[in-house]
């Protein structure tokens, strides 16, 4: 996923033009410097609330983003299509 892409979900989720779904971003030593930047500078001068945060997840492994995307969709008793 392309960094635009990124915003772009979050940004459609965070204002309800879409229902939500998991965003899960593999490696957090890679992704840390964005999630770092969103809450010192975005979060900081109030772009985005604190429970925007809850938007994503950052994991180190395949099987944690498995386990986030399969807890998702099992509360509405679906399972993704993959």
């Amino acid at each position: 996923m392309r960094w635009n892409e990124l915003f772009e979900a979050l940004t459609l989720i965070q204002t309800q033009k879409i229902g939500a779904f998991p965003i899960v971003m593999v490696g957090k030593t890679y992704w840390e410097g964005l999630f770092d930047w969103i809450k010192k500078t975005m979060l900081a001068e109030k772009n985005i609330s604190s429970k925007d945060l809850d938007l994503f997840k950052l994991v180190d492994t395949p099987d944690e983003a498995v386990k986030i995307i399969n807890d998702f969709y099992s509360q509405y008793m679906l399972k993704p299509n993959f």
